[in-house]
This record gives C-alpha cells, structure tokens and sequence, in this order.
C-alpha cells in the first residue's frame, strides 16, 4: 500500500510501503484484512503545513487483493511543531473485482485542486530497524529526496 500526503501548499511525502515505513502490529500481523484496524507510526520530512489531501494506491497483488478502506486517520508533529492531526474519511473499496473498479483512493479536504500540486515530493522509502519489532521498535529512514 502506498500513501501520499499533501498539504494546502500542494507539498507531499510519498510512503512507498507504508507497512514497511512504519507497521506497528508486530510480526505475522496480516495488514489491511477485513475487520482489522491497522496502526502505523514513522519519521519523514517536515511539510511546511498541515496535512489535507491523501492518495491511498494499493498494488493489486495477491489472490485476494480488494480492501475496503474506512478511514484514514493522520497525526503529524515535529520539533517545534503543533501536533496536527486529520481524519479523512475514505468508505471505498481498493480493488479491480468490486465497484468502483479502482485501487486508488483520492481525498482532498485541501482548497486547492490536486492538479495544482507541486511537482516536488518527498519520498520516504523506509524499513523497520534491526534494533527491534513490534510497537516499540525505532524506524529507519533510508532514503529521503525531493522529485
């Protein structure tokens, strides 16, 4: 599954894996199944404002692929920063099998169009460290660029 995140200046972070980047069900946890509420907690770059837009994209892989999404819930802070935090409301299946046909989920509580995006993203390409698993475990960063 991979998120992106904007904010109202059209600035995102792109989480390639977001169960790599900062699953917190420990391992054998089985993601995004029926039923499930799935947690994640990672670092990434700072965005110069609060979050507003989400793009949700799963891959499509795997016998049962379809998952329906409810929610999205994000909390962002940093040094010297408030805390922020949205909720955006998704109810929509991720799946080519059931309606809407599509495995991206679009959300834009933002005022300005997804089109007018900034072309730059920050990408956060990140795995759990070898320190340790589970929900006390650190995240690693292992590649942070602006495209």
């Amino acid at each position: 599954m991979t998120l992106t995140l904007y904010n109202a200046n059209g600035y995102g972070i792109l989480i390639k894996n977001l169960e790599a980047w900062g699953g917190l069900m420990g391992s054998g946890y089985n993601y995004f199944e029926r039923g499930n509420l799935d947690i994640f907690s990672g670092r990434g770059p700072c965005l110069d404002g609060p979050i507003c837009n989400l793009n949700l994209t799963s891959d499509g892989s795997g016998s049962h692929h379809g998952w329906y999404c409810n929610y999205v819930e994000v909390t962002s802070t940093g040094v010297h920063t408030p805390c922020a935090q949205h909720e955006f409301t998704v109810e929509q299946w991720l799946a080519t099998d059931t309606s809407p046909y599509e495995l991206t989920a679009i959300r834009n509580d933002c005022q300005y169009n997804l089109g007018q995006a900034r072309p730059e993203l920050k990408i956060v390409d990140a795995v759990r460290s070898e320190s340790g698993t589970g929900p006390d475990s650190d995240f690693s960063i292992l590649r942070s660029a602006v495209h």
